[in-house]
């Protein structure tokens, strides 16, 4: 189903059903940010990959590896890769950085912004410590490549939606200079259009945790098809060349493609957890969304002093205060579901969400801030 429009009327009445066991919940969710809510689906595939479990015991690692394809082809198709195999299931982000981190000789010279969430900020750190790179941070907004194996950035910080500025001059410069770019993308796919082939990157993280609705486990790494006859330390019986042929060729002998970076016997129910919401956000269209979601953050806007409402940050917009973290709880209290990274409160409303919900939401934001608490 294409959607003619996107407006609360058609969404009502086309596609909230379809999300009717988290929209039977009460309060108000605006934290599609962090945990995007799950269609009913969801539950539907997952049960039918443990269905295939009872009934065919060994015989569902068919219906287990179309699932992952699936996941593999539907992602590829959202952020365009070359192809499907470009696309590395992994179960977090900093699974994914790792793999690359560990196919990189020697002790690389990384490059990273100070925005990095710290899925990715707390492993560059690590690394750091234990003498396995040479780590160097510079501000996400005056990020210059300097001389470097590989530069890590976020296109979209997580804590106030800033979007990474000129992101094509920048991967371009780092190319120009010999350097690998890993880009995290787990605020941008499926939130705001995503095209990696252009961008020409080599390598980005992203799951569908937030704005693709699949929950915890079903991330990915991207790996552009030049790198894919690299090898990661990071890697497993599942990147063997014939996997159910149980030979040991030596040396050892990798998948074609992307497959190579595939590692050990995977999380099964973790792709079949993200097909519906991929699907749906494909069905709806992510430019669609986009400007959905824009003018949902500037009727926000139009009632609280809240940043982030243009086209130069992310989904979701912020409210600076110096007690972000209390103001969460005391919304929470009067049903209101937000969060708060620092000092910034976040909300991020969704296609879920109608106009009443934000005045209301807005409301209690403004009570509460009048009342000094």
């Amino acid at each position: 189903m294409s959607a003619p429009r996107l407006d609360e009327d058609w969404l009502r009445g086309h596609v909230w059903p379809r999300f009717s066991r988290v929209l039977a919940r009460d309060g108000i969710y605006l934290a599609n940010h962090s945990l995007g809510r799950p269609p009913d689906r969801m539950a539907e595939d997952v049960r039918a990959a443990m269905d295939a479990w009872y009934r065919d015991l060994g015989g569902a690692w068919e219906v287990w590896l179309a699932g992952r394809e699936r996941f593999r082809a539907l992602t590829a198709r959202l952020v365009n890769a070359p192809g499907a195999d470009c696309i590395v299931p992994k179960t977090s982000a900093g699974q994914g950085l790792r793999a690359v981190l560990n196919a990189l000789p020697g002790r690389p010279r990384v490059l990273a912004t100070d925005a990095e969430f710290d899925s990715l900020d707390f492993i560059l750190r690590v690394y750091r410590e234990r003498g396995r790179i040479a780590l160097k941070m510079l501000p996400f907004e005056a990020l210059r490549v300097e001389p470097c194996d590989l530069v890590v950035a976020s296109t979209v910080a997580f804590r106030d939606g800033r979007l990474f500025p000129e992101l094509q001059r920048m991967i371009r410069e780092a190319h120009a200079a010999g350097a690998k770019v890993l880009l995290d993308v787990y605020h941008h796919a499926g939130a705001l259009p995503l095209d990696l082939a252009t961008l020409d990157a080599d390598f980005a993280v992203g799951g569908s945790y937030k704005y693709l609705r699949g929950g915890p486990g079903a991330c990915w790494l991207y790996v552009h098809p030049r790198h894919h006859g690299a090898i990661t330390l990071d890697t497993g019986w599942f990147a063997k060349e014939d996997v159910f042929a149980y030979a040991r060729p030596d040396p050892p002998r990798f998948a074609p493609g992307g497959d190579a970076w595939l590692e050990s016997t995977p999380p099964v129910l973790a792709p079949f957890q993200a097909l519906a919401g991929l699907e749906i956000t494909l069905e709806l269209g992510v430019e669609r969304l986009r400007a959905y979601n824009l003018a949902q953050k500037r009727f926000l806007k139009e009632l609280l002093p809240v940043r982030g409402e243009d086209e130069r940050h992310g989904a979701f917009v912020t409210l600076h205060h110096p007690r972000a973290q209390a103001l969460v709880e005391a919304l929470e209290a009067q049903g209101v579901q937000s969060d708060a990274r620092g000092d910034h409160l976040r909300l991020c409303p969704d296609f879920l969400n109608s106009r009443a919900e934000l005045e209301r939401a807005a409301y209690e934001v403004s009570r509460i801030l009048q009342s000094g608490r």
